[in-house]
């Protein structure tokens, strides 16, 4: 069993539905039918979103994929109608919210990866391949891709895994057009923002997007983008394949989670344990590290 450890009441807004409450973000419907999400601090690892918030944390990724949007909108539209939080709202909505375009949303995590790593990397292993699309021989963890490659998953409900799956799935469930456009616009996406990360000494192993059908039927990318919950960013310098690669996400929780000083066992039912002041310090500066590293200032918190 897994999910959330406590599962937060949802804040009562005037105007404003409560739709859903997800691991990181709340959805809200305004009475224009437009939506607003508004990102928590809240964090998760190993299908549990923790009783430890890490703060700051929802403003960071507002204000990054904020930052990617205006970057990429010669590609791909995106849903943001606008950043200001609703009348009414919560004064701690500031930053945090984004009041959006309501899509018909693709259920397909659309993920590009440049880099071998994760569950990529563990698929490899067994039969060089990932999401069924062959590679060559002699990778191994964080090698580069001879180009980047669409692997598509499955979106799952809070506590469940993603399951990779095929093109030729999403292709059968949702037709070869719709499949070959996803593929298309997600390489396309990826690698602009790769290139624009290398240009700052970073590089995106991998990333995964979101997208819907706006009124039109045009494709538009929604939720969040390029921020370090949805991207896994590495240091260029210190880059080096077949050991694991320092990351600048949530990989240091992780870490503490799965040690001894935890003393929690990730395959019993007993929920995560609070982090500890340091964990929760470590994290926040290396999700505040990319931030600056990308965008050349500093989030405001």
């Amino acid at each position: 069993m897994s999910g959330f450890v406590t599962v937060p009441e949802p804040v009562e807004v005037p105007g404003l539905t409560h739709l859903h409450t997800g691991k990181v973000r709340d959805l809200y419907s305004t009475a224009s039918d437009e939506l607003v999400m508004v990102a928590s601090d809240r964090v998760s690892a190993y299908d549990w979103v923790l009783p430890t918030e890490i703060p700051g944390k929802g403003r960071l990724l507002t204000q990054l994929s904020l930052w990617w949007f205006e970057r990429l909108g010669d590609l791909v539209a995106n849903h943001v109608v606008s950043d200001t939080p609703p009348e009414g709202a919560p004064a701690d909505w500031a930053g945090r919210t984004l009041v959006c375009e309501r899509l018909d949303m693709v259920p397909v995590e659309c993920v590009a990866r440049g880099y071998l790593a994760g569950s990529g990397l563990a698929e490899y292993r067994v039969d060089r391949t990932v999401c069924g699309v062959p590679l060559p021989e002699g990778l191994t963890g964080g090698s580069e891709l001879p180009e980047a490659i669409f692997t598509p998953a499955t979106k799952a409900e809070v506590g469940d895994h993603d399951e990779n799956v095929s093109f030729g799935v999403v292709a059968d469930r949702h037709g070869e057009k719709l499949a070959a456009e996803l593929r298309d616009l997600t390489l396309r996406v990826y690698g602009r923002g790769r290139d624009i990360a290398r240009e700052r000494g970073v590089l995106l192993a991998d990333t995964k997007f979101e997208f819907g059908r706006d009124t039109a039927g045009d494709l538009v990318l929604a939720d969040e983008v390029f921020t370090p919950d949805s991207s896994r960013y590495w240091p260029a310098d210190e880059w080096s394949p077949g050991r694991p690669q320092p990351s600048f996400d949530k990989q240091v929780l992780r870490d503490w989670l799965t040690s001894s000083a935890s003393g929690w066992d990730r395959a019993s039912d007993t929920p995560p344990p609070e982090l500890p002041a340091d964990v929760v310090e470590h994290t926040l500066s290396r999700y505040t590290e990319i931030y600056e590293r990308l965008t050349g200032t500093k989030p405001a918190l």
